[in-house]
């Protein structure tokens, strides 16, 4: 079913009982079966107001995903190119979502939401409204996510935890052995020093950095909902994967 107001771009492939309306879509995306772009915002403060969905270009939506169009809040939900929506997977309203993002079965992205390019939201994952997932991050499956994760970490857990650098992540994606360990130093040091954390980032964002390191200061200080912190040495989620020293 094909609504009102959608542009779809050449080679759009659209699945059988899929639903379109109010969206952009970008070409050779795929929108499989029983899957829904641009449908309201479940949000009771939404009046029918004339809002949309932008998907980028390449992007995969599996069965059963929706994608919601945004509210006068923002007027869009705006998705970057070749994301891939595994099925069930929801994109609440409001929400902006980066290049390359996986989200896997089930994960639920609540209104408001920012995903960083790169990044790879597991199976079940709850994101909670206005939460920010920084670039090449990667939330374990299950996580219940209140706080920012900042961007190049590992997170899991209920309620998540920091475990550590997507180092495989980064790796895959061509950082530098030295842009990795100035993200090791720099994680290092953010999470723990004894300095008020304000303090702490307003200090090394003042030195010479890398870009990446330069990145990470750069979202922690904008986090207004505050971020998620290291796992407790010890506790059942502190078993890691990578390396973060």
């Amino acid at each position: 079913m094909i609504g009102e107001e959608v542009i779809l771009h050449p080679r759009v492939r659209v699945g059988p009982h899929a639903v379109v309306e109010f969206a952009e879509v970008g070409e050779a995306c795929q929108i499989h079966a029983g899957s829904f772009v641009g449908t309201a915002p479940q949000d009771l403060k939404y009046r029918g107001e004339r809002t949309r969905v932008i998907l980028g270009p390449g992007c995969v939506v599996r069965e059963c995903v929706t994608l919601n169009r945004g509210t006068a809040a923002s007027g869009v939900t705006r998705i970057g190119a070749r994301c891939l929506f595994m099925a069930y997977a929801h994109v609440a309203h409001d929400c902006h979502i980066g290049q390359e993002v996986v989200l896997a079965n089930s994960v639920a992205v609540a209104g408001h939401a920012e995903i960083g390019d790169g990044a790879v939201i597991g199976g079940m994952v709850g994101l909670h409204q206005f939460v920010r997932v920084g670039k090449l991050a990667m939330i374990g499956a299950g996580a219940m996510v209140p706080l920012d994760i900042p961007p190049f970490t590992l997170a899991w857990g209920d309620r998540a935890k920091l475990n550590g650098l997507n180092l495989i992540g980064l790796r895959r994606r061509g950082y530098s052995a030295e842009h990795i360990s100035a993200l090791k130093r720099a994680y290092r040091d953010v999470f723990s020093s004894s300095l008020p954390m304000a303090d702490l980032l307003e200090q090394m964002s003042q030195q010479p950095q890398s870009d990446p390191v330069k990145e990470l200061i750069a979202f922690l200080q904008k986090s207004s909902r505050g971020f998620c912190r290291p796992a407790t040495a010890g506790g059942p989620e502190d078993k890691k994967t990578s390396d973060p020293s």
